[in-house]
């Protein structure tokens, strides 16, 4: 059984359509990222999917329960746990007086071992809570009853490096453990390190379901370099140098080539400072999934050509 099902669902509001016509399976026991720009629609699509609103057509289950039935729906939620974009919080109670609360609705059979990992301040009002503290909170919350399915939109926001990691590693042992994850993210990286499969969400439209490995074969790295000369595209003669930019001795591109053999490349100039990361996401879409009129995007342009554009 797939832990979630979703055929041909669309949301609209006032004629805009926020999800048209989405189609995927979420598999029991996997990672599964939602991915996509702020404003795509992934929201959007876990408030559906949770019947905080009904959708406008399609149909899903979770946990194989119809979403669009009352009785199914809350027998699925007894086994979801589930975490909002901006949780919503009684600021005038402790950390501890509100997963009480949580803990009578539900259970906490892993709250104390989820506090060892996630430590927002309990003795303390919410009111007094950093972002940070709010998002672990949540997280507490989320997973301690022991939920199967979890749902997440953006988890780990306002979270810190080192509690990203923890979250990021906890992930996975829960996958491992034959728990289901779904969450929605604007970060590539963030989805790089914890997936199994990435849904690609543009504009409320399903791009592409696929593996991980895929997407970041095609996403490539973003290079950005500061040479004692000016480089030209031309210098590097490789396949793979995609949107190449330069203003003075800086230059930026995303390369989906062989690393090595830009490695070499780069030896024969005087390179002051590099730096290799993931592309934004929006540069996936945009060289790899084509614009919203179907066109690739597959364009290159100097850094002097696009001042004149910007002009």
């Amino acid at each position: 059984m797939t832990a979630i099902e979703v055929s041909g669902l669309s949301k609209a509001y006032d004629g805009f359509l926020a999800n048209d016509d989405l189609s995927f399976s979420v598999e029991t026991g996997e990672v599964f990222g939602y991915l996509g720009p702020n404003g795509a629609g992934k929201s959007t699509t876990i408030r559906t999917l949770l019947g905080f609103q009904s959708p406008t057509e399609g149909s899903a289950t979770l946990l194989g329960h119809d979403i669009s039935n009352p009785v199914e729906l809350r027998a699925a939620k007894r086994r979801i746990g589930f975490l909002p974009g901006e949780p919503a919080f009684d600021r005038n109670v402790t950390g501890e007086e509100f997963l009480d609360y949580q803990a009578a609705l539900k259970g906490d059979s892993r709250r104390e071992e989820l506090l060892e990992l996630f430590t927002p301040p309990l003795e303390k009002q919410i009111r007094e809570y950093s972002t940070g503290n709010k998002q672990m909170l949540g997280l507490v919350q989320a997973f301690m009853h022991d939920p199967d399915l979890l749902i997440m939109d953006e988890p780990t926001s306002g979270l810190d490096p080192l509690k990203q990691e923890v979250f990021n590693t906890f992930l996975r042992e829960e996958r491992d453990a034959g728990k289901t994850v779904f969450f929605s993210s604007h970060i590539l990286g963030e989805v790089r390190r914890v997936c199994d499969r990435v849904g690609i969400i543009r504009q409320g439209r399903l791009v592409t379901v696929e593996d991980v490995d895929t997407l970041l074969e095609r996403g490539g790295k973003r290079v950005q370099l500061h040479t004692a000369e000016p480089l030209r595209e031309s210098d590097l003669a490789l396949d793979g140098v995609v949107s190449f930019e330069r203003v003075g001795r800086e230059a930026q591109f995303t390369f989906t080539g062989e690393y090595n053999a830009l490695l070499r490349a780069l030896g024969e100039h005087d390179v002051v400072d590099l730096e290799i990361d993931e592309p934004p996401i929006e540069e996936v879409f945009m060289h790899f999934y084509g614009d919203v009129n179907g066109d690739t995007g597959e364009t290159e342009s100097t850094g002097e050509q696009r001042d004149a554009d910007d002009a």
